[in-house]
Order: structure tokens, then C-alpha cells, then sequence
């Protein structure tokens, strides 16, 4: 019969009965107690949602399909670990997508990588893999020391025509896609290797590193404001960026489950956060609580370009969709916070959408609020909405805070937005230590 192997724990069982000095059961069972086994952690996300058509009223921004071509994508991770895994997703494929070749490394900057940190990715020791539809596909573990808030580079390798139908639209860093297996190369000299950019993720749905025991993770499920839509392109400044600069010190990651154009009650630019808050939050391993900013596209959407014809949610409706998140989520043991709803007051002026603003719309935020902050339906609130507001006219944004177009924070906003979170109220013992958010970016 073979020994599991544990470790070091194995290792001094093995040797003791080499010796002829083997312990006692005790001794062996305290033995294999002391070294507990590997906790993963998820430590960067981005979740998937399906490639809309061009018919849509934003562009996708991606091929419609990729052949004999290499993918390169940065991530900055929360929380480090001696060793990592990745997460692929063909959640929204039709057939199966095969994976010629993948590598991770410690990002060099734009598209080069660490030379030295460059390592083949595995998928059941295989370097090839075939990802089915519908599904994730979890990488082997990778022997890479990662620090917290690393960046990390993961290049894909996709052989075979592939049909690109599960993305990120808006991942806020650039990546690359050029012609061959490039997984290994150092650098993608554009020069040399011409291609193309986006700004979208492509395949790429997670990433997990190997934590202590005591590691644990808040995730963030949202919208646009939580996304990042207007957050400087590759500077890591959205406001769960910013919330992880805080939380390293702790142990605690933080993952960002935005979807720009996302809602709680109906599919948008993405399925419906009761549709995926399983896949994005409560699957996701060492989640432990969850922060809830949903709600402003189910009160605007409604009447514009998206949905003309579509009826706005009443306030009973949305609080029965919330109180479904909040069931779901603590039937997990997870803590659940919830967000105010921020300001909008003039938001997105002129075509497509300048209907996206409405005093009756704004008047069903501000009843959404009243009930988030009153009703102790959360376990804590956190008021971004008075983060954000202009003192001499709380309807709308700060304009210190305003990216210009009068419903997403810029970077100083987001900054704002992580730095006034009680991190105590995000956990359960976590102490509010001080301990500043590093100058990252150019703030707006």
C-alpha cells in the first residue's frame, strides 16, 4: 500500500521506520496534525461574462476568434504565496477550448517577464489541456514565490481556431495577443512580433495562491463603480485595488467581482449578480465576507438606449433581490456589508445615454439607501454614497471625486472610497491598524 505523502510529517514517519525507530501511533498522529495541509486562497479575479455581438452598444474590443496566437495578461495579485494556480474560464463557450501552452512569471512591465521567473503552467501534469463548455479549468499548483500585491504576467497559448465567447470587457490593463507560441518569450517585441492590444481579459478568470491558514479574502461584488470603468488604464487604482493595498498588512485578499454594466436583478453587460454570485463569490476559496454595491443599473437602465421600453424595479422588488444575496451569502458563513448607492446627479450627459439620470430615478436611490443604512438587514453598511457626495449638493459627486462624467469616481475617488471603510466591520477581529495606501497612480 503507498503512504500519502504529507510533507515533512511523512518524511519523519519514513525515516524514524528506516531506522527501526518508529514512533508510536500517537507520536505519528500528532506528527501529521502538526503540518496542516496547503489552504488555498483566491487572490485576484475577474469575472466572466459572455462576448455580446456588434450590434451592442459599446464595442467588445476583442477578436471574434483567435488562431495559432499567444494571449499575455497582467494581473496584480492581493495576497502572496510560495506557490500559485490559475483559473480559466469558458463559461460562455458553445465547444470545447483547447490550451496549446501556458506559463506564468513575474511581470518585467507592459509585456516583458522576470526571465528568471518563468514557469510552465501544467494542467494535470499535462502542458496542453482542453477546457469544456460551460466550464473553469484550475491550472496544476506552480512553484512561484509571489509577494503580496505582485503582478503577475500569464501567457496563453491557443493553437486551434477558437471562438473568443467568454471575456472580461473591461479589465483596466493592457494585454497583448500575438502570432505563434510566444508563452516563453521574455519580451513581445511589437516591433518584431506585430499584434494587438486590449484592454479586456481573455480566458483568464482567477488566480489562487498557496496561503497560511489564517489567510482569508473579502470579495467585492458590484458594478461599473466597482469595475473600474474609469480608473487609470494599468495604474491597479479601483477602489478594491486600493481596499487590497490596505488589507496585505492584514492577510486578508481582496477579489474584485465588478462587472461593468452589471445589475442585481437582470442580465446587462454580464448574467445578473443573483445568476452569478455562486461562480464569483461564494465558490471562491477563503472568501469569508462580502461587499454588496449593486443596484444604480436596475434604477437607470431603464428608459435608455440599453432598455427603452423596459419598467424601472420597484424599491420592494430590489430590497426582496438583496435579501436574496444576503440569505445565500451568510447560508455560507459568510459576513455580508452592504454599500449605499453613490450619486449620479446629471450622469452620462448627452447621446446614447443621456436618460440614464432622472430625479424620479435618483428619488428610488435614495429609498434604496435609506433601506440599506436603516433596516439591519447587512451585518455592517459602509455609506459610500456620503463618501462621495458634494457637500453643497449631495445628489451629485464631488467634483474632486468625479472622473468627469458625473457617475464614476476617478482614482482620487476610488482612493477615497477604500481609504473610508472601517476595515473592522470587513471581518471579524480585524483591527484597524494604520497603515496608508502606497501612492500607486496618477490620481484624477
Amino acid at each position: 500500500m503507498t503512504t500519502p505523502y504529507n510533507g515533512p510529517a511523512t518524511a519523519m514517519l519514513a525515516l524514524a521506520q528506516a531506522a527501526g525507530t518508529a514512533p508510536t501511533a500517537k507520536a505519528a498522529d500528532a506528527a501529521l496534525v502538526a503540518t496542516p495541509a496547503p489552504t488555498w486562497l483566491a487572490s485576484w479575479t475577474a469575472s466572466p461574462q459572455p462576448v455580446w455581438g456588434p450590434d451592442f452598444l459599446f464595442p467588445s474590443n476583442v477578436p471574434a476568434v483567435l488562431r495559432d496566437q499567444t494571449v499575455r495578461q497582467v494581473a496584480r495579485i492581493s495576497l502572496g504565496g510560495p506557490r500559485l494556480r490559475i483559473v480559466l474560464s469558458n463559461a460562455y463557450g458553445a465547444r470545447p477550448l483547447t490550451i496549446g501552452g501556458a506559463t506564468v512569471a513575474l511581470s518585467g512591465g507592459e509585456a516583458a517577464v522576470v526571465a528568471d521567473s518563468l514557469r510552465t503552467v501544467t494542467f494535470d501534469g499535462r502542458t496542453s489541456a482542453t477546457i469544456a463548455p460551460g466550464a473553469p479549468l484550475l491550472s496544476d499548483p506552480v512553484e512561484l514565490p509571489v509577494a503580496a500585491l505582485a503582478r503577475v504576467s500569464i501567457s496563453l497559448y491557443l493553437p486551434g481556431e477558437t471562438p473568443v465567447t467568454t471575456f472580461h470587457w473591461d479589465g483596466r490593463q493592457t494585454g497583448w495577443i500575438v502570432p505563434g507560441n510566444r508563452t516563453a518569450a521574455p519580451d513581445l517585441d511589437a516591433a518584431r512580433y506585430p499584434g494587438q492590444s486590449t484592454t479586456a481579459r481573455l480566458l483568464l478568470s482567477g488566480i489562487e495562491v498557496e496561503a497560511a491558514p489564517s489567510a482569508r479574502a473579502v470579495a467585492v461584488i458590484g458594478d461599473s463603480i466597482t469595475d473600474g470603468a474609469t480608473a487609470s488604464l494599468d495604474a491597479d487604482s479601483r477602489w478594491p485595488d486600493f481596499l487590497a493595498a490596505r488589507l496585505a498588512s492584514h492577510g486578508v485578499a481582496v477579489i474584485n467581482a465588478g462587472i461593468s454594466g452589471g445589475r442585481l436583478l437582470s442580465d446587462g453587460m454580464g448574467v445578473n449578480a443573483l445568476a452569478r454570485l455562486e461562480r464569483d463569490v461564494l465558490a471562491q476559496p477563503g472568501v469569508r465576507s462580502v461587499v454588496m454595491l449593486l443596484g444604480i443599473n436596475d434604477i437607470s437602465w431603464p428608459g435608455t438606449a440599453f432598455e427603452p421600453q423596459a419598467a424601472r424595479p420597484t424599491l420592494e422588488v430590489l430590497i426582496a433581490g438583496y435579501r436574496q444575496l444576503i440569505e445565500r451569502a451568510r447560508s455560507r458563513g459568510l459576513r455580508v456589508i452592504g454599500a449605499t448607492l453613490t450619486p449620479f446627479a446629471g450622469a452620462l450627459p448627452g447621446p446614447p445615454l443621456e436618460d440614464y439620470y432622472h430625479t424620479d430615478k435618483d428619488a428610488l436611490r435614495r429609498q434604496v439607501n435609506v433601506w440599506i443604512r436603516d433596516s439591519g438587514a447587512f451585518d455592517a453598511v459602509i455609506d459610500f454614497d456620503a463618501v462621495l457626495c458634494d457637500p453643497a449638493d449631495p445628489d451629485r459627486i464631488d467634483p474632486r471625486f468625479d472622473s468627469g462624467d458625473r457617475l464614476h469616481p476617478g482614482d482620487a475617488g476610488n482612493r477615497a472610497m477604500a481609504e473610508a471603510i472601517d476595515v473592522a466591520v470587513l471581518l471579524p477581529g480585524l483591527g484597524a491598524r494604520p497603515n496608508p495606501i502606497p501612492e500607486t497612480s496618477q490620481e484624477r
